[in-house]
């Protein structure tokens, strides 16, 4: 997984240490280590906030009900940082079972402490483990804020480095941002992704409207906090304009945890699939931005009938379902297998032909195959289209370099495409990486889009001499061959 150089570097080396405390302590899988960190910060989370809130109305001459009063004082953080031994394992134990009970939980909150328990059974580990996060403070002056919270929870994710069983993995952070760019969400959009994995779309869509809609002030002081935006903006953004779901419980909980951590305790997202089960609040919605399963397969009889797309793979299913769900003006990005672009499955060339007659596809990015390493080498592509009407040709765009080398160790490098694909995404000029097809030449190629099809190789001219040229060289060739072979024979008979 590439670095990710948005985490301040001493919080970096402290969650290095956590993962490594954790390892030494027993606690040896990455989802397991990360799920137990998450319910810590949770509780420094609330008790921070539950502080702050009572301060605000101190100061305002108000009354805030404290979570963290009466029987449940014993779970504030302040509390439990001071124990040791046993007597910290049995209250951080009982406090994880009781806290979806805890008075004024959001009910994302009471989502991720079901059937919460702690496992860091090493007494001396668990302690280290609590003395870390106690320290986490981002600077001396400044708390462990919201937005760094955020990016260090997104770091901690980033070590969960083996896709699961249904082919989903995590999608890097700079790849996330250019789509996100690309497809340009506004202020009021309704924005989904059905498989959500741990919310990294929603929570970057959140962060580019904040900061468009952010005065330069603001900017220039390093702040990103939308200020132009009205009361009743910011609270749809907050509340409504944000859902996913995603089939994996646990990946659920991860999702809410990044969320929250974020500031986004009311976002809409859910243990859900879309894919096999009624969505009592099915909606259109203004932005899809997605990286579904690959390679993943769902037993048929479970399918949705209204998807009406005769196939079991995930990939093909999600995107149909996607498409379906756009709204009148509504605008989707989505990572898709090579596969899907060129397969000659009947789901295949008829999901494609949807696409290409129904909607417009705005542009194909092909990426490389090493962009999603060390989860999986497949190739990929990003497309781009909206419920608008199809123009008569499509854009395709190479990117060979997304700024990191395309090995295992993802290493950064100064070759990178990135910012020339943002530069020349709204013009969509043809040039040696970049070129237009007609709609009429991918009907005749049974709908395929992939870029390397369309691709126009560069032939250099080559200038050749004259025939007559040619000629007398070899006239005189032959000649000088001829005199050569004279001169050999009558040095020989001397």
């Amino acid at each position: 997984m590439p670095p990710l150089s948005f985490v301040n570097s001493d919080l970096k080396q402290k969650a290095d240490q956590l993962m490594d405390e954790l390892w030494s302590g027993g606690v040896n899988i990455p989802t397991t280590s990360i799920e137990q960190i998450s319910y810590l910060m949770f509780l420094k989370s609330l008790t921070e906030m539950d502080e702050k809130h009572t301060e605000l109305a101190r100061k305002a001459g108000g009354k805030h009900k404290m979570i963290f009063s009466s029987s449940w004082a014993k779970y504030s953080w302040r509390t439990v940082s001071r124990l040791s031994g046993d007597e910290l394992y049995n209250t951080l134990s009982e406090a994880f079972e009781k806290f979806q009970e805890l008075p004024n939980l959001s009910g994302m909150g009471k989502i991720i402490f079901r059937q919460a328990h702690l496992k860091i059974y090493s007494r001396p580990t668990l302690k280290s483990v609590v003395s870390i996060i106690d320290g986490m403070d981002y600077n001396n002056s400044q708390k462990y804020d919201t937005d760094v919270k955020g990016d260090l929870y997104e770091y901690l994710l980033s070590k969960i480095n083996t896709s699961g069983t249904n082919g989903q993995f995590r999608t890097p952070r700079h790849i996330i941002n250019f789509m996100v760019r690309l497809i340009d969400p506004k202020a009021g959009d309704y924005i989904l992704d059905p498989a959500c994995g741990t919310a990294g779309f929603l929570i970057q869509a959140y962060k580019y409207i904040l900061e468009k809609n952010t005065s330069k002030e603001e900017l220039k002081s390093g702040h990103k906090t939308g200020d132009k935006l009205r009361p009743a903006q910011h609270n749809f953004l907050k509340e409504q304009a944000l859902n996913g779901f995603d089939n994996d419980g646990e990946m659920i909980k991860f999702a809410i945890m990044n969320l929250y951590l974020h500031g986004l305790e009311s976002a809409n997202v859910r243990h859900f699939d879309p894919l096999c089960w009624q969505n009592d609040k099915d909606r259109k919605y203004d932005i899809v931005l997605a990286n579904p399963p690959f390679s993943g397969s769902i037993k048929k009889e479970g399918i949705l009938e209204d998807i009406n797309l005769n196939t079991t793979a995930t990939e093909l299913l999600f995107v149909k379902y996607m498409a379906d769900h756009l709204g009148p003006e509504g605008k989707a990005a989505i990572v898709v297998p090579e596969g899907l672009l060129f397969g000659s499955t009947g789901a295949h060339s008829k999901l494609r032909k949807m696409l290409v007659e129904a909607f417009n596809i705005s542009g194909i990015i092909s990426m490389s195959a090493g962009v999603f390493r060390p989860y999986a080498g497949v190739k990929t592509s990003v497309i781009v289209f909206s419920k608008a009407k199809p123009q008569k040709k499509i854009w395709f765009y190479e990117l060979n370099n997304d700024g990191f080398s395309l090995d295992e160790k993802r290493n950064p490098i100064n070759e990178n495409d990135i910012p020339d694909l943002l530069e020349k995404w709204e013009d969509k000029p043809e040039a040696e990486n970049s070129w237009w097809v007609g709609i009429e030449e991918i009907k005749n190629n049974d709908y395929n889009l992939t870029a390397g099809r369309y691709k126009k190789h560069k032939v250099d001219e080559v200038e050749y001499e004259a025939p007559k040229v040619l000629i007398d060289k070899t006239t005189k060739l032959e000649e000088e061959i001829t005199e050569g072979l004279k001169d050999l024979r009558k040095h020989l008979n001397e």
